[in-house]
């Protein structure tokens, strides 16, 4: 390999990779697990991302905080956290948490997470102060929440506008009381899903594209 060819072999490095590269060296957190939370506004592109980031690392676990809130819990879902899936993993064990229905308005089936090098969660107040003593890394979807809301809003039409002017009021009171992005080491564009410059470095090849699916 020339000096021009070793040169452009780094230029191309993808920054996801690097990203999933440099949480697989962080210490383990949860017991055997990496902890990353992947937090921001809803809409911001967390469920898009964190997906991309688990295929990275290999087919990481996602764990998504909207199964275990609720119509009348929107943020009170720690305690279900904490005890069905991060003590699991602290002791080293397969957790196995329940999943809220958001149609029938009750908890209904569950989902498994596995013990892995790195188990990511995401969700609206991943990062949040109970949360982060388990967490190896906060990892911030950077989009304000006025935008991030039109983008939800566009995606789940009309009759969801309810429950989207009732969300933001209490993710704004959320965060006002209990911010994440301050703690977050890792920022992500949330319109180009880049990782941004002062993180894990800028990115030298196309830009990420957010396909928003979720909250």
């Amino acid at each position: 390999m020339t000096g021009r060819d070793a040169v452009d072999a780094v230029r191309v490095v993808d920054p996801l990779a690097a990203l999933a590269g440099e949480l697989r060296a962080l210490p383990p957190s949860c017991g055997p697990v990496r902890l990353v939370a992947v937090d921001g506004h809803a809409g911001s592109g967390k469920t898009t991302f964190a997906g991309r980031l688990a295929a990275a690392l290999g087919g990481a676990p996602v764990v998504h905080l909207d199964d275990l809130a609720t119509h009348d819990e929107l943020f009170g879902w720690t305690g279900r956290l904490r005890e069905q899936v991060l003590e699991p993993l602290a002791a080293g064990r397969d957790a196995d948490h329940r999943v809220y229905d958001w149609t029938l308005r009750r908890f209904a089936g569950t989902a498994r997470v596995p013990v892995a090098p790195v188990v990511l969660v995401e969700g609206v107040g991943a990062g949040r102060r109970e949360v982060r003593p388990w967490l190896a890394r906060v990892i911030w979807m950077e989009l304000e929440a006025a935008a991030a809301r039109r983008r939800g809003e566009q995606r789940d039409g009309p009759e969801l506008a309810g429950f989207w002017a009732g969300w933001a009021r209490a993710e704004a009171a959320h965060f006002a009381a209990d911010p994440s992005r301050p703690y977050a080491e890792t920022r992500v564009d949330g319109v180009t899903g880049r990782i941004l410059t002062g993180t894990v470095g800028e990115p030298s090849i196309r830009p990420l594209t957010c396909d928003i699916t979720r909250i």
